[in-house]
């Protein structure tokens, strides 16, 4: 199988369903400064999958709310507009990250539990260096390998080739997986980033979460994004073939003011909160 040409590529992610109507109606919401909590209500409860997954999400160890939030208007009311916005895209891709993706040795539910983990991971790292945009670094986090949903049909066939590479010549795995196929998992999600119509931040954030030194728009966030990946592999959250294969970036950590024992710290802060199945189980 040789490399797969853009069109494949590009058909690939058209496949991949769009935002539903209710995650657009309310990303609209809660952009405008005129919206209530009950408007978001009124959207949200049309859909009732996905309000009882944003409410287990609300109800979850993470955002620690001492007594149970029963309603959408209340979640709204306590968690903000910006995170209301974060646990409905997580709702409306939780299906979609949680087939399994053979390509990258990844069994079911396991690329959703790593990106849930990764979204929160980044929010608690954006926090901790005062970085603006905690629910921007939670999406990232959650979106940075959606590439591996669409190339999953074609690492199938060449991830044997593809790890061969990858310890014959020494190289990165995204490289590797570069050469062989044409693409890399990274390069993809931005294309689906793209097709979603998400911010150009986020685009690059998923473009660059392996490569933080390429960032132009936005380092710092594509910064939190590498990291929080490497602190979630290091946990062995959502180990796939590939998760093992990437260090940790120098001038990532430089850009977020932090040291290696850092990141010791982070693990240490997010190994509870990671193992809580509220924050996985949306089913």
């Amino acid at each position: 199988m040789g490399k797969i040409s853009l069109e494949n590529i590009v058909q690939a992610v058209n496949d991949l369903p769009s935002l539903p109507q209710v995650v657009l109606r309310v990303m609209e919401l809660t952009e405008d400064p005129d919206s209530t909590a009950q408007d978001i209500n009124e959207v949200l409860t049309q859909d009732q999958g996905m309000t009882a997954r944003v409410l287990k999400l609300a109800n979850s160890a993470f955002y620690g709310f001492p007594r149970r939030i029963a309603t959408v208007t209340e979640a709204t009311v306590l968690l903000g507009f910006k995170t209301i916005r974060s646990l409905v895209m997580a709702a409306s891709v939780s299906d979609m990250l949680s087939q399994k993706i053979e390509g990258y040795a990844l069994e079911y539910g396991e690329l959703w539990k790593h990106s849930q983990c990764c979204a929160m991971t980044a929010r608690h790292i954006a926090r901790k260096i005062k970085f603006g945009g905690l629910e921007v670094a939670y999406t990232a986090g959650l979106l940075h390998d959606i590439g591996k949903v669409v190339l999953n049909t074609y690492m199938k066939e060449t991830y044997r080739e593809v790890l061969d590479k990858v310890q014959s010549e020494s190289i990165p795995f995204l490289q590797s997986e570069q050469s062989i196929l044409g693409f890399d998992h990274a390069q993809v999600g931005a294309q689906v980033a793209e097709k979603w119509n998400l911010p150009p931040e986020l685009v690059e954030t998923i473009a660059c979460h392996h490569e933080p030194e390429q960032a132009k728009v936005n380092p710092k966030l594509t910064a939190i994004i590498h990291l929080a990946n490497v602190v979630c592999s290091t946990m062995g959250i959502g180990l796939g073939i590939d998760s093992l294969l990437y260090p940790v970036s120098s001038q990532a950590l430089e850009i977020l003011g932090l040291q290696p024992a850092d990141v010791d710290v982070i693990i240490s802060e997010m190994a509870d909160i990671c193992s809580d199945q509220q924050s996985f189980d949306l089913k």
